[in-house]
This record gives structure tokens, sequence and C-alpha cells, in this order.
């Protein structure tokens, strides 16, 4: 069994975290310890300094570029590790290594895969979260999570937790295109969307309150989250990505709204020409969620042209649209809702086509 230990900044844990590892194994059983480490203090030094006194084999690895963030030191410390079981914990103490058997134990009884040390789990708790800021943001991501992901997640409470050991063969199904690519500190969810274990198990626990040290659960964090999990989604293939690009565009109702009513009710604008102008304030508003959370890190042209081809295309839409609702009405003899109903289809689906095979192909 390896168990890997992403760390940033968690000097002060690393003695009282080693003992009780120590402490937790049983005697017999091989374990090696690596810390992957991003940290910017003497966390390193720490380790090195404590693995002289542990009976465990402690080693630790310090990334100079620290891609991906501790999704990314995991995966690190995964493709290093070459043992059947890998167990995945975090260094803060709030996630309890006497729960190590544990969790290799449940994965032998029922051979599953996967088994997640949960908080929501019967007989699990969340007490040491550390206010309810924090309560709130997990159990919304935790919701998010299942809502997007209703079937992977089916067997998984905690979505979200830190805490899990892995078989080998699950994580080498994971190769090419789908491998896994993480973002910020949520790495369990990319496991699962990613490498589809074939069977989930789980282990309730206590999650306890931090030793030492500093939450790295922020508000950036979140939005990394946010971001993450809307990549995992439209990912997964073309028609997911066709429902993002379409809730993105019912949300440009709202800033088109807004400023349809600013221009009418403040400047005396004609509500004509005051549409054509919250127009592009919608299609600016799509166009900076499309960018940020649909299509990141798939442009090959500059902002500028980006920007300006998107409005040309969703501005075409609308010239479109009307002759094509003429000629479903004319020549194939629709009545005029269903034909513009229609016409809005085809004319959503070419514009898909023309952004995602074309503007960021």
């Amino acid at each position: 069994m390896t168990l890997v230990i992403p760390t940033f900044n968690e000097a002060d844990n690393i003695p009282e975290l080693l003992d009780r590892i120590t402490a937790a194994v049983p005697p017999g059983r091989e374990i090696t310890v690596l810390f992957v480490d991003d940290s910017t203090d003497d966390t390193p030094e720490i380790i090195e300094k404590e693995a002289l006194r542990t009976p465990l084999e402690v080693s630790v690895h310090h990334r100079a570029v620290p891609v991906g963030g501790l999704g990314g030191a995991v995966m690190e410390g995964i493709d290093r590790s070459g043992s059947r079981w890998v167990v995945v914990m975090d260094a803060d103490l709030q996630h309890p290594p006497a729960l190590l058997p544990e969790l290799i134990a449940r994965g032998e009884e029922t051979g599953a895969e996967l088994v997640v040390a949960s908080r929501y789990a019967g007989g699990g708790d969340r007490s040491g979260l550390a206010n309810r800021y924090r309560v709130l943001v997990s159990g919304a991501s935790t919701s998010a999570a299942k809502l997007l992901f209703p079937k992977v997640l089916r067997e998984v409470t905690d979505p979200m937790s830190g805490y899990f050991a892995i078989r080998r063969e699950a994580i080498g199904r994971a190769q090419g295109p789908g491998a896994p690519r993480p973002l910020g500190y949520k790495i369990l969810l990319e496991l699962i969307v990613r490498c589809r274990p074939r069977s989930v198990a789980e282990v309730p626990y206590d999650f306890g309150v931090r030793h030492a040290g500093e939450s790295k659960s922020t508000v950036r964090e979140g939005l990394r989250f946010l971001r993450h999990l809307i990549r995992l989604r439209t990912t997964s293939g073309t028609p997911s990505r066709a429902l993002a690009f379409g809730a993105i565009g019912l949300s440009g109702f709202l800033p088109n709204l807004a400023l349809l009513w600013f221009l009418t009710r403040t400047t005396g604008l004609h509500h004509t020409a005051a549409e054509v102008i919250a127009n592009q304030a919608g299609m600016v508003w799509n166009f900076v969620l499309i960018e940020l959370l649909l299509y990141r890190g798939r442009k090959q042209m500059g902002p500028r042209a980006r920007l300006l081809s998107f409005v040309a295309l969703a501005n075409l839409d609308l010239v479109a649209r009307i002759p094509l609702t003429l000629l479903l009405v004319s020549g194939l003899g629709l009545t005029p809702v269903p034909a513009t109903a229609l016409a809005m289809v085809l004319v959503f689906a070419l514009r898909f086509l023309c952004v995602d095979r074309f503007l960021y192909r």
C-alpha cells in the first residue's frame, strides 16, 4: 500500500501525523508514505527529519512547479507509486489515520475498486468543517456534483472527500484523452469520472478539526472547483458541451433584459434600438462565460478575433432565423409557432457547431 499525502505549508502537522500513521498501521502491513509537496515553507525539511525516527518507509517529493494544485500533487504521487492499493489523505489530521486499515479491509472484503471515507454515510460526521460558510460550500459542492453526474456518483455519498483508497487497475483504466487532468484540490471526483471504478464502497468517518495551519478552502479554490466541474461535464462529449452551451446562452437573457430596461427607462431610446444594444451585451456575457467555463484551454485565435467572430455568429443567428421561419411556414406548411421553434433549434445547432468545430477547434 502507498499512502500519498499532498502538502502545502503543513510543517507543524508532520510530526503528529507520522506518529498517528505509525500507530494505525498493523504489524506486518507493508506501507510506503509518499509526501508530494508544493510548500513554500520548511515542510519538506521537516518531513525528511521526521522520517529518520519513523519505522515506516517515508519519502518526500518537492515539486518546483505545482501543476494542477493539490489534485496535481495527488496524481503525481499516484504515478510514482507501484503498489496495488493507493490511499490518499490530507496532512492536516482532519482525516483520521486510524481509519487506514479499515479502508483497505473494506476494499478487500467487498472487491471494490474504490473505497471512500465519507462524512455523509451513516455514522459519518462533518463537524470539523470550520464554520457555516464551509458547511454550506461543502454541501453545495456535493449537490452540484451529484446533479451533474447522477449515474457515476449514485454509490458515492461524499464525492468531495479527500480521503479514499483506490486500486491500481482502476487508475490504469483512464489513459490518453480520458486521463485525469486535475485542477485544484478536489481529486476524487476527477478519478471517479475518468476512471469509472467498477464498484465503490464507503467507510463513514468523523471529519476532525484541523491540527495546525490554515485551510486551503478559499473562494478562489471554490471558483476553480466550479470551473473544473463544468470542464469534467463538458469534456465527456459533444452533447454535453451543447447542453452547457445552451445553458450559457439562456443566461445571456439576464444582462440583455437588464440593459434593455435601463436604456428604455432612463435614456428614452426607442425599444428597437435599445434591443439591438442590449442583445450585444448578452452576447458579450455569453462569450465571457464560454471562454472561462466551456472552452478554457481550447483557444487558437487571439481574444479579439474570438470575440468578433462570436458576435458575428450570434448576429447571423438573428438574421437567419426570420427567413428560415418564413421558409418553414410557406414551404412546409407549418404554423408560425412550431416553425419558429424549429428554426431556433436549427440555427442554435448550426451556431454551436460553428463555435465548437471552428472557433474553438
